[in-house]
């Protein structure tokens, strides 16, 4: 088994990270796409300037990031063929080293994540209709906290 390195992500990590994006996204068919690939990989930069952004890495190829800024957890996300081999625990993991508590929103219809996150520690605090987020899908909110253990 291939060993998996988190590190900070680079600026020339950002076509990896809109791909990993655009084929996530691909794999939910109920998710409208909202953002063309040119402006998933625009945001990755975004994000990777600001500093949010940890990547895994397989043989040296991004597998999966995590976009945190302090205690907020704006995305995660794992390529297809990289999922269920550890890669998003991995970078939960990596990021509650760092901070006694993550919260974070998922699509209620992404049953997939409630799942894993609740298997996490992860529980859940609010539910929307999706009135306030770019796909109009209703979303939960999790929270994780060390303490709650």
């Amino acid at each position: 088994m291939t060993e998996l390195h988190i590190t900070d992500a680079r600026s020339l990590d950002a076509g990896a990270i809109g791909d990993i994006l655009s084929k996530t996204n691909d794999q939910m068919p109920w998710l409208p796409r909202v953002h063309t690939a040119a402006e998933e990989i625009r945001y990755a930069g975004d994000m990777i300037e600001a500093g949010w952004v940890r990547v895994a890495k397989k043989d040296g190829r991004v597998v999966g990031f995590i976009a945190r800024w302090e205690a907020d957890v704006h995305a995660l996300y794992v390529l297809p063929d990289a999922q269920d081999e550890g890669v998003g625990t991995a970078l939960l993991e990596d990021a509650k080293s760092t901070c006694a508590q993550l919260s974070l929103w998922s699509y209620a219809a992404n049953t997939g994540a409630t799942r894993f996150y609740g298997l996490r520690g992860f529980i859940q605090t609010d539910r929307t209709d999706g009135s306030t987020n770019d796909a109009g899908l209703p979303d939960i909110r999790f929270e994780w906290s060390r303490d709650q253990r």
